[in-house]
């Protein structure tokens, strides 16, 4: 990926420098290849189900069908959501708007997606709620990741729900009244520099997400823990799998599917969590087997990994 125009310092220079960019970049055709790569990086750590939360600007209409169709081809679960944002003016929230909607009533899995707060306008935040509530939903969006998102409560107060997933929450203040789930996303945090979300002082639900930087649940877990330890000296590794156990509250399902992994501690949290390298070896998702000895039974990961990688190219030349 080529260096960005100039070096970001903030977390909002971040998102203006680097992520926003490449979500103006990217074609339907860059969608298809990415996610069916990531369904099959996610597949071969052993991670069932995916959660979505989707942006491109210029590839609003199907977004949504092209990582669906992607995630089905591998084999893997998948609950999308579009990130719905004013970023791009009026019509960009509408056509964002449309397509959860669009998506949704097809019967497909998801949830009404909205960026974040301070991206919104306040009939776009009261649109999105409204959406979620009319189709029976919940909302997907990111909370107080940054400084700049820091009056998110006030403005999502009257707005969010139980079957809210409120990503991030690093500068919620600790007896936050929103209701829903906090989803805390410990390596994308640090590597924005956003600081700690220090989960555990929520009285919400907690689970553990990644914010896309992959699906290797077990490293997020390890690397979660590892910050919750240097943050409270008495932390448990049993607290923090706790929150990967609260993702199948989210996708009940997926506590059907089954892995058999290549260590045999794994349903020891004190183990796991000192346990580097543990990967998936079997893999079967509703009584289908998707990987067999590490390789993936429904395509060819080879020919995945050579067309992303085209795509990949296409879209830093964009860049």
């Amino acid at each position: 990926m080529p260096a960005p125009p100039q070096t970001p310092t903030t977390f909002l220079g971040i998102l203006e420098q680097i992520w926003w960019r490449l979500d103006v970049a990217l074609d339907l055709e860059m969608i298809r290849w990415s996610a069916r790569l990531g369904a099959l990086e996610a597949l071969e750590s052993g991670c069932t189900a995916i959660i979505d939360h989707h942006e491109s600007p210029n590839a609003i209409e199907g977004s949504l069908d092209a990582i669906a169709d992607a995630c089905a081809d591998v084999g893997v679960r998948v609950v999308c959501a579009y990130g719905v944002t004013d970023r791009h003016g009026s019509d960009g929230a509408r056509r964002g708007l449309a397509e959860n909607e669009r998506f949704l009533r097809t019967g497909r899995r998801g949830l009404v997606g909205i960026h974040a707060a301070f991206t919104c306008s306040d009939e776009t935040l009261d649109a999105c709620a409204g959406l979620a509530v009319d189709l029976g939903v919940g909302t997907h969006v990111h909370v107080a990741e940054g400084i700049d998102d820091i009056d998110a409560p006030q403005r999502l107060a009257d707005l969010s729900r139980d079957d809210w997933l409120l990503v991030h929450g690093v500068h919620l203040p600790d007896h936050s009244d929103l209701p829903g789930t906090i989803v805390h996303n410990p390596r994308s945090n640090m590597n924005n520099a956003v600081g700690y979300a220090a989960p555990a002082r929520f009285a919400n639900p907690v689970a553990l997400g990644s914010d896309g930087i992959g699906s290797a649940m077990l490293d997020e877990f390890e690397v979660a823990y590892a910050r919750a330890r240097e943050h409270d000296i008495t932390a448990s590794p049993s607290v923090v799998w706790s929150w990967v156990e609260q993702g199948w509250s989210l996708v009940p399902e997926a506590l059907s599917d089954r892995v058999t992994w290549s260590y045999d501690g794994v349903d020891d949290p004190w183990r796991l969590a000192f346990t580097p390298g543990v990967r998936a070896i079997d893999v079967e998702i509703d009584g289908v087997e998707t990987l067999r000895g590490g390789v993936a039974t429904r395509i060819d990961a080879d020919e995945i990994r050579a067309k992303a990688a085209e795509q990949a190219t296409r879209l830093f030349a964009k860049l």
